[in-house]
């Protein structure tokens, strides 16, 4: 067979776009296995150290070792969604009040498009009318969807647990796989990528989890102040969606503003923007090189085009995955000679080096900016 080396450059480029669009094909196909499994993936790298102190320190068997380390994540999973869920029940409980809240806003709002629009309250009724008749002739499309969606999600959650035990058990396998895959000469190269892939996906979890639980934080505090009605609730889902870089944040603002808007009016819905902005600001400036580092240096517009694409391919959790496997093609197109340019165009402009910023809390506590 010719060696494609040897082909001229739109020979390479057919291929190379058939072997895309081929990829982004069975992507798709495979959602309900890939999906899981790439999570799970990341999950094991998380959950790796745990795994290994139970079975070198506490000598159990790697399989009991594995399973400890997916209950204690399902344990603290289990605990954030009762704590969202409760804080739910509660929203629910207080529905009639919103409603009724949620009415008069929508009468003061109809007062204020008529004095400045002169558009009269009629015909913005028959224009509310129109859009709800619409939306009722598609309801059973709706509801379908949303049995579909939940089916899904309990089949995509089986999945995780199940390969999130499979990786870390059979985890010196897979090493050795992937190892002995290549030639003898590249098996230290391999292995230099393999941990530096763990060091790096690890790294950044782990601050992405810190992250989220000083935004919640912070978003509790601050909205707790402004006198916010379901602060908790906003301040959770604030920090949950942040993990979802840029589009994240601007869906948990629209989910506050139209909640705050419906318990307290437009007023207070100027405070809670301007909290967001502040919040926002305070966490890509000083809480993001702190605690999640810039060891995933992808810069901000593949960054912006894998979430979108994630979204397009996978929804939700191929918008969540896009980063962290970005970051691991990086750090292969880094170490191979002939992908280092795709390296360079994924990465961010090359800065000289500067002394890292450190912060102090008190005499014995700082906090030091990561690499």
């Amino acid at each position: 067979m010719k060696n494609t080396s040897t082909q001229p450059f739109n020979a390479k480029l057919a291929i190379v776009l058939f072997s895309i669009i081929s990829l982004g094909y069975l992507a798709i196909l495979g959602q309900t296995l890939l999906a899981p499994l790439l999570t799970s993936f990341l999950l094991a790298i998380l959950l790796l150290p745990m795994a290994n102190f139970l079975e070198q320190k506490c000598r159990l068997k790697r399989s009991m070792a594995s399973i400890i380390s997916v209950v204690l994540m399902i344990a603290v999973i289990s605990s954030i969604l009762f704590f969202l869920i409760n804080q739910l029940t509660d929203l629910w409980q207080d529905w009639p009040l919103l409603k009724q809240q949620g009415e008069t806003s929508f009468h003061e709002l109809q007062h204020w498009i008529s004095a400045n629009f002169g558009v009269n309250a009629q015909k913005q009724i028959e224009f509310v009318k129109e859009g709800a008749s619409k939306a009722l002739s598609t309801s059973a499309v709706v509801v379908g969807t949303t049995l579909l969606t939940l089916s899904t999600s309990l089949l995509f959650l089986f999945f995780l647990l199940l390969f999130t035990f499979f990786l870390l058990n059979y985890r010196k396998v897979l090493f050795s796989f992937l190892t002995s895959v290549f030639e003898e000469q590249h098996t230290e190269k391999v292995s230099e990528i393999v941990r530096q892939i763990q060091y790096i996906i690890k790294k950044y979890i782990t601050g992405l989890f810190l992250q989220m639980f000083i935004v919640t934080s912070l978003m509790m505090l601050v909205l707790w102040v402004l006198g916010v009605k379901y602060a908790v609730l906003l301040g959770l889902i604030t920090g949950i969606f942040n993990i979802i870089p840029y589009i994240g944040i601007f869906t948990a603002l629209v989910i506050s503003i139209l909640i705050t808007f419906a318990t307290a009016g437009a007023a207070k819905v100027l405070l809670v923007i301007i909290a967001f902005i502040a919040v926002h600001t305070l966490d890509g400036n000083i809480l993001m090189p702190l605690v999640v580092g810039s060891k995933v240096k992808i810069n901000a517009l593949f960054a912006f085009i894998g979430i979108v694409i994630g979204e397009m391919v996978w929804g939700i959790s191929g918008m969540f995955l896009c980063i962290p496997y970005l970051a691991m093609l990086k750090i292969i197109f880094d170490r191979i000679d002939s992908l280092k340019p795709w390296g360079i165009l994924l990465g961010g402009d090359e800065k000289p080096e500067k002394k890292r910023k450190v912060y102090r809390l008190s005499k014995n506590i700082k906090l030091e900016e990561q690499e």
